[in-house]
């Protein structure tokens, strides 16, 4: 039984949130962390394989250079927690509330962010490629060097955001791309929105 098991027992166990702890380079497959609540967790280098965070809450955590294969995270709780190089690429992170969150060179290609709540966050350099995007909240956060190739945005609100450094190119929007109302763009990126609006740019 690995650390990480092990701590995961005695919570359940306990019925007892998991805090000040640390796992280092674990590896774990199918676990339940369902409704778990960790704070002040440090994860380094572990993997994560088919494992189930559904209503987790991680509070004043640092997940740094993990990976996320298969996993769900529905409806799960961030506050004041940190992703660095991390990939949970497919991750399931539907009805998910981040605040306070700083997420930094973190790929989510493909996962499902629908419906999910961003309060006060940063998000540098990550991946959403091909993210479910759609009918999600985002207030006061700041998105720098963001990939959203492909993304779908359908009713997701980016108004007073600056996303002048991140990848539009593809991204689905409502026929009237109300969604970028408010939003502010570069030059080339306008010419990628009016493709989308069936717009013919000469250049």
């Amino acid at each position: 039984m690995t650390p990480l098991e092990a701590a995961l027992l005695d919570a359940r166990e306990q019925d007892a949130p998991l805090r000040l702890l640390t796992f280092d380079r674990e590896a774990v497959e199918g676990l339940d962390f369902s409704e778990t609540e960790w704070g002040q967790a440090v994860f380094r280098g572990c993997q994560f394989t088919a494992c189930d965070f559904s209503k987790a809450a991680f509070y004043d955590c640092v997940l740094d250079a993990c990976q996320f294969t298969a996993c769900r995270f529905a409806a799960s709780y961030w506050k004041n927690s940190r992703l660095n190089s991390c990939k949970a690429d497919g991750a399931d992170l539907r009805r998910s509330r981040f605040k306070g969150c700083t997420l930094h060179e973190t790929l989510l290609r493909y996962a499902n962010l629908t419906g999910s709540v961003w309060e006060k966050c940063t998000v540098t350099s990550c991946n959403l490629t091909e993210a479910a995007f759609s009918e999600a909240r985002i207030q006061k956060t700041v998105f720098e060097k963001v990939a959203l190739t492909g993304a779908e945005l359908f009713r997701t609100s980016l108004k007073g955001m600056d996303l002048s450094s991140c990848t539009l190119d593809r991204i689905s929007l409502s026929e009237t791309c109300a969604e970028l109302r408010g939003a502010k763009i570069d030059a080339s990126q306008a010419a990628v929105v009016a493709r989308i609006l069936g717009i013919e740019v000469l250049l």
